[in-house]
């Protein structure tokens, strides 16, 4: 009997709320499913101690390995590695990482036809990046190659000799050598790159950026699940909800600052969801079950990829997401043989 499998690192399955959210909606399309966690596998027998819902409580079960596996998280030691190197050669694992963003910068560049919504990106090595950005750019973003909700992300502008360095709500005034110096504590902790800030607030000052989430339904095919922006709640100048922002009603909010433009707005952003999917994932060797595309619209009403996520948050909404993701395991189960 082919069955979806469900691999996270908590021990209990009542502790996710995307486990009951699946399983509820494996039982209504007819899809065996249970919930494991790595030490539940048994790499020698082939076998894994699990949960599955049942009679209204998760019951502890012995199972084979599964068809398809919603892997929602990654392995942290060498024998969760070793897990999942063994799972993969037996099943198809559901997500697949996209790359940090300089990776997704230059597959997208490379292949020109999204070129126009990229937002110049540069490795930062030093201050060399910095003075260059400058000579064309008023205010500079430098960013981690890998995002971590909108941490550690940093507003660079110049204010005469100095530099103006604002993260969260607090800036910091630095001289040349001195921001020399930052720069170079800054790489001996990760990679960033730098690049021109994109203008996107609202009428009332706010920073916001819009979320499109996307997901593979039981046809394989793309389909919007939502589209919403994210905008900041405290003045900040990163409009992640997991740094502090909150989640709007996409048609409310674009009504009220486009005012008759919000239309032509709603057509771009509807347009770039459903034909922007097809051709990332033709950039890769590998499919992806979901992916959360964040934009920014400037005043000239351009839009500006900001970041591609490939395992987009869902809170509040883990219904929404297990009812195409289930189905999409069982078209994986069917295209398996």
């Amino acid at each position: 009997m082919k069955m979806a499998g469900m691999l996270h690192h908590r021990s209990q399955p009542h502790r996710v709320k995307k486990a009951y959210a699946c399983a509820a909606a494996a039982k209504l399309e007819g899809v065996p499913f249970f919930y494991f966690t790595y030490s539940g596998v048994n790499t020698k027998d082939k076998k894994i101690s699990g949960w599955m819902y049942e009679e209204g409580k998760w019951k502890k079960k012995k199972l084979g390995y599964p068809c398809v596996v919603i892997n929602l998280s990654n392995p942290k030691t060498k024998k969760q590695s070793s897990i999942t190197k063994e799972l993969k050669r037996h099943c198809i694992f559901t997500s697949h990482s996209v790359g940090n963003k300089m990776t997704v910068y230059h597959k997208l560049k490379n292949k020109k036809k999204y070129s126009s919504y990229l937002i110049p990106s540069l490795p930062l090595s030093g201050f060399g990046e910095v003075a260059a950005s400058f000579l064309s750019h008023k205010k500079l973003v430098i960013k981690p190659y890998s995002g971590n909700k909108g941490k550690n992300v940093y507003f660079l502008e110049r204010d005469g000799d100095h530099y103006v360095i604002t993260e969260g709500n607090s800036s910091q005034t630095y001289s040349q050598n001195e921001l020399e110096v930052w720069i170079h504590q800054l790489l001996l902790e990760n990679r960033y790159l730098i690049q021109p800030f994109i203008l996107c607030r609202t009428k009332i000052g706010l920073t916001y950026d819009m979320r499109i989430h996307v997901q593979k339904n039981g046809r394989g095919k793309w389909e919007i699940n939502l589209i919403y922006p994210r905008i900041s709640g405290t003045g900040k100048l990163v409009s992640n909800v997991s740094s502090g922002g909150y989640r709007g009603d996409w048609v409310p909010f674009m009504k009220e600052e486009f005012g008759e433009e919000w239309e032509e707005v709603r057509r771009r952003l509807e347009s770039f969801a459903a034909s922007f999917p097809k051709h990332f994932e033709a950039l890769y060797p590998h499919s992806f079950d979901e992916l959360g595309i964040d934009v920014g619209i400037d005043k000239d009403l351009k839009l500006w990829l900001f970041e591609v996520n490939w395992r987009p948050g869902s809170k509040h909404r883990e219904f929404e997401v297990a009812k195409r993701l289930i189905p999409y395991c069982r078209y994986l189960m069917k295209k398996s043989g």
